[in-house]
């Protein structure tokens, strides 16, 4: 009888720590949303401003999650966090939506972006080239290289966490250096009479439509406005707190998932409002906010390289994406086994295989994630994932409070900076960011609570069945 491990192996250094951090975080986004951003806000101050108030959002939220990483080192991360703050109910129905839709949901998305950037290459997996048609449905080739990349990569992170140490290490220095240089280049061959005529009126706060045409706001449809640009920002910046998850498997988490948080969103956040800037000085408004399928970086790239600026783009979003989903798959995960071992989830969920890493959770979550891809629907689900994962932030970091009040003896070898200043400042920003979406984009929030709220009868389910076993 082959014996399993029963623990995982901390084999993560800082760096490697900081690559998950930055590769989940950096997929497609960056190289697209700025378009909706654009036609949201219609100024290039508001649209580097939506970016940076993004960053720091982040930012704050990150080196407040060191605390919480320090006073719990181990698999599960933020469902931890939740579930020791507040309740087991509170952990369960954010493992619950991370397992839905923010997690699987996104891993679908980024498969199919890099699909659809591969198509530039090989036109044979065009998203316009449908294999099945089902009737109800129809599959295109876009959609099956997302699933076979999806299963790949589950494949390659369940043989054990050195083959996905190794790309996600090597997928996110390469793509880190080539944003680097794709903003470089952009800033050189800026266009002076483009770059006066966007910031000419930079705070001049409008809607700017692909047709030309420009609507005012009142102040409060104005504030809707950023909200509902913030979105894509903030979607664009998720996933930074997947390196909490894999707790279990870094070296010195006290101390290392902490600096790894920061380091890795600040860098980030240092790329994605150059970038911005960088599209502002090649770019009039209406070319970023009328972008063909929204992608920015590829007319941005035209200007800067010439014709073979789409296949730069191409190549550059290939490597990212796929980096990208290896960390989402590889974090994910680890959610999934914490909550089995808690009784709240399939037991042998709980398991882990004779590499040291949680197998069957690993193919749980690709099935669910191929599912989303198949399904045509993450596009519209990934509009409220933001929605719903920065109201999960905020209970995490209000529960730092409760936390110093209700356990004031636990080591704390790492305190949240600037506290409590800086955590309530982005308990206010992310509260805001919800209201404003619950009143102005009532469509981004709704699926989102229901999936949300639906977990808890799943709750109760599982309780049931753990008290009977």
């Amino acid at each position: 009888m082959i014996e399993h491990p029963t623990s995982f192996k901390p084999s993560l250094g800082l760096l490697d720590a900081t690559m998950i951090v930055a590769g989940s975080m950096i997929g497609s986004g960056i190289f697209i949303v700025g378009a909706d951003i654009s036609r949201n806000v219609g100024s290039a101050g508001w649209l580097v401003a939506v970016w940076a108030i993004t960053g720091v959002m982040t930012l704050l939220a990150a080196v407040s999650y060191g605390e919480l990483s320090s006073m719990f080192p181990k698999a599960g991360g933020q469902y931890v966090y939740l579930k020791e703050a507040f309740n087991p109910l509170i952990g369960f129905l954010y493992g619950w939506s991370f397992f839905a839709v923010i997690q699987t949901a996104t891993i679908a998305a980024v498969g199919v972006a890099f699909a659809k950037f591969t198509a530039y290459l090989l036109p044979q997996v065009s998203e316009d080239l449908i294999i099945f048609d089902l009737g109800f449905r129809t599959i295109s080739a876009a959609q099956l290289l997302s699933i076979v990349v999806i299963v790949l990569l589950t494949y390659i992170n369940t043989r054990g966490i050195k083959g996905g140490k190794a790309i996600q290490t090597t997928f996110t220095l390469t793509k880190l250096l080539s944003l680097f240089a794709l903003i470089i280049f952009g800033l050189i061959m800026m266009k002076p009479a483009v770059w006066s005529a966007n910031w000419e009126h930079a705070w001049d706060i409008h809607k700017l439509n692909k047709d030309g045409s420009i609507g005012s706001y009142t102040m409060a449809a104005a504030l809707g406005a950023v909200a509902a640009a913030m979105v894509g920002s903030i979607f664009s910046s998720d996933a930074w707190n997947n390196v909490t998850f894999i707790a279990g498997e870094i070296r010195n988490p006290k101390r290392n998932i902490g600096l790894s948080l920061f380091f890795g969103t600040l860098v980030v956040t240092i790329i994605y409002v150059a970038a911005n800037i960088m599209y502002t000085a090649v770019l009039p408004m209406q070319a970023i906010a009328s972008a063909e399928k929204d992608r920015v970086a590829v007319e941005a790239s035209k200007v800067i390289f010439g014709n073979t600026g789409t296949i730069i783009i191409a190549i550059m979003i290939m490597i990212s994406t796929f980096g990208c989903n290896n960390g989402l798959i590889l974090a994910g995960a680890r959610v999934y086994y914490t909550m089995a071992k808690d009784g709240l989830f399939f037991k042998k969920v709980g398991e882990l295989n004779n590499n040291a890493v949680p197998g069957i959770a690993l193919w749980i979550q690709c099935i669910v994630a191929c599912l989303w891809s198949l399904s045509g629907s993450y596009g519209n689900l990934l509009d409220m994932i933001s929605f719903v994962a920065v109201g999960f932030y905020v209970l995490t970091i209000v529960g730092i409070f409760i936390l110093r009040k209700n356990r004031p003896d636990v080591e704390r070898p790492y305190k949240a900076f600037g506290y409590p200043v800086l955590p309530f400042i982005y308990i206010f920003m992310g509260s805001a960011f919800c209201i404003l979406l619950i009143i102005y984009k009532s469509q981004y929030t709704w699926p989102g609570l229901i999936i949300t709220l639906l977990g808890i009868p799943l709750y109760y389910i599982a309780v049931a069945n753990k008290n009977k076993a």
